[in-house]
Order: structure tokens, then C-alpha cells, then sequence
């Protein structure tokens, strides 16, 4: 499977590793699965990344680089992973005035009731590191919070 992949691609995935591998031992936590693949411009699920191995818990279980290689080749490979302008034309839908804004409201339904849903927590991080402030009518631009978004790695509180 990772015969799959070009040799810089094959470098840019062992830098990658190197950089979760924390502790030096040539493996990496399976809890970091989706996080190193995001780290590599994919953007699995999290089925996805649970079906390829990834774990909810630290802890739980370590990989080498010689699984994360066919893990990633196969990643590459899945076509139901949206990118910045999918989700920029699904936030349109909600910009009733076409001005580049939606509701904060709409935006937070969305996302804790849609889809691979965020908790209340997830949803406050993700606002405090992303959201522009809302005008006086409850607005806020959609684009540049879904580019922060994308480029988005959650930090520990």
C-alpha cells in the first residue's frame, strides 16, 4: 500500500510521524492518527479515522511508521473528505443577506446538531480560537472562521 505513495510523500509522512512520535520510540499513539493525517492536508472523518485504527483515548495502543504509511496511502485515497471551499459553499446556504455573514445561532446549531457532532466544550474551544467577534444583529463573517477552522489544531485548557 505504501508503494501507493511518491517519495516526498513518503518524507512528508516520516516528518510527520517524527514530529508525534513524543516519546522517541519510533511509534506514534494511535489517538494521533487523525491529527497526523490532518498534519499531512487530509481531512478524514472520525469514522474514518477509526476505521484506519485511531483510538478516543491516548494510551490505548501505538503504531510504527510502517502501518501509518498504507494508513495514510489509503486516506488519501477516500473521496468523502470535504475541503475549505465544500464547507465555504454549505455556510452560503446560510447567508441570507449574501454579505459573507450567517447567524452565530445557525452556525452553532449546525454544529452541535449536524453531522459528526461537537460538544458544548469542543464547540466553546473552537469558537474561542476561530470566531470573530458578532456584529449588533448576531452576524459574523463565515470565511475567515472556516479557514481558521481548517487550519485549526486544538489546544489543551
Amino acid at each position: 500500500m505504501a508503494a501507493d505513495l511518491k517519495d516526498v510523500e513518503i518524507e512528508k509522512a516520516q516528518f510527520v510521524f517524527s514530529v508525534y512520535d513524543w516519546d522517541g520510540s519510533n511509534s506514534i499513539d494511535a489517538f494521533d492518527i487523525g491529527n497526523a493525517l490532518r498534519a499531512l492536508n487530509l481531512n478524514p472523518t472520525l469514522e474514518l479515522i477509526g476505521k484506519m485504527g485511531g483510538t478516543q483515548k491516548r494510551g490505548e495502543k501505538r503504531i510504527k511508521l510502517e502501518e501509518f504509511l498504507p494508513i495514510y496511502a489509503q486516506v488519501k485515497k477516500e473521496k468523502d473528505m470535504g475541503c475549505y471551499e465544500d464547507f465555504l459553499e454549505c455556510l452560503k446556504l446560510y447567508d441570507k443577506e449574501e454579505n459573507g455573514t450567517m447567524l452565530l445561532a445557525e452556525l452553532q446549531h449546525s454544529l452541535l446538531a449536524l453531522g459528526e457532532k461537537l460538544t458544548e466544550d469542543e464547540l466553546e474551544n473552537v469558537f474561542k480560537d476561530c470566531m470573530d467577534p458578532e456584529d449588533d444583529d448576531g452576524n459574523i463573517p463565515y470565511a475567515p472562521f472556516l479557514q481558521r477552522l481548517c487550519d485549526y489544531t486544538p489546544k489543551a485548557y
